[in-house]
């Protein structure tokens, strides 16, 4: 969501900031640990890169009843 100025909200940044070191992160995995290969399990490791990077940054998924 963003807000009536078209700035991003703080859930939206935090989650793009995060989005753009895992699409980082996924490129050097690929060239490096997989040499090149397309990772067709991508969104496996996306989910599980981001979901550790965010519990490290201290953040945490809360449902809300």
């Amino acid at each position: 969501m963003s807000d009536t100025t078209g700035a991003p909200d703080e859930f939206t940044a935090v989650i793009l900031d995060h989005l753009k070191q895992a699409a980082e992160a996924h490129g050097i995995h690929e060239t490096v640990d997989l040499g090149g290969v397309r990772d067709e399990q991508w969104p496996e490791w996306y989910a599980q890169h981001m979901a550790t990077t965010l519990r490290e940054a201290g953040y945490r998924l809360e449902r809300a009843d």
